[in-house]
């Protein structure tokens, strides 16, 4: 509350007080009590009657949408796969060659599905009902697929480079 309104309000309290207490309680009080009408505020004192101001309280909304840039979710893929290939003490040079190797299966697309063959997610799991036994979310979280998918490429291939050579011979892994 600024200064003016504050001033305002406190003479508007000490008016109220002299005209329903009288004059004889407040020192420096005019004798009689007066009829007072201010032009920028709403109450208005009349002899021996206040009137509250009516408050009104509004809600503001906005259509403006918030400048947070979205980081794509091939980005938040690929940074999730590289910590799982860190955690498997795995080298940098296995994440390229399972970026290489993931970027031609799905380019990275967590809902990627090939409609000829059945297969799903980043990894294409064949059939994508396959990654159920890394978590109930397999649909829908890149985090599981990318578990799953390296734990298929460990157990088959050894590496993500072994998984990378074989594609490159066979188109398919």
């Amino acid at each position: 509350m600024d200064s003016t309104r504050a001033l305002r309000y406190t003479f508007i309290t000490l008016t109220v007080l002299t005209t329903v207490t009288g004059p004889s309680t407040l020192a420096g009080a005019a004798s009689e009590p007066r009829i007072f009408e201010l032009r920028t505020a709403k109450p208005r004192i009349y002899e021996g009657s206040w009137h509250a101001p009516v408050i009104r309280t509004r809600t503001w909304t906005t259509a403006a949408k918030p400048k947070i840039k979205a980081v794509p979710s091939k980005t938040r893929n690929k940074g999730i796969a590289l910590d799982q290939v860190v955690q498997r003490a795995w080298s940098y040079q296995e994440f390229q060659c399972l970026d290489n190797l993931w970027t031609r299966e799905s380019n990275w697309n967590h809902r990627a599905y090939n409609s000829s063959s059945g297969a799903y997610g980043i990894p294409q799991a064949l059939p994508g009902g396959k990654m159920r036994g890394a978590g109930p979310d397999w649909k829908s979280n890149p985090e599981t697929q990318i578990r799953w998918g390296l734990t298929y490429i460990k157990g088959r291939y050894g590496r993500p480079c072994g998984a990378w050579g074989h594609f490159r011979s066979h188109n398919w892994y």
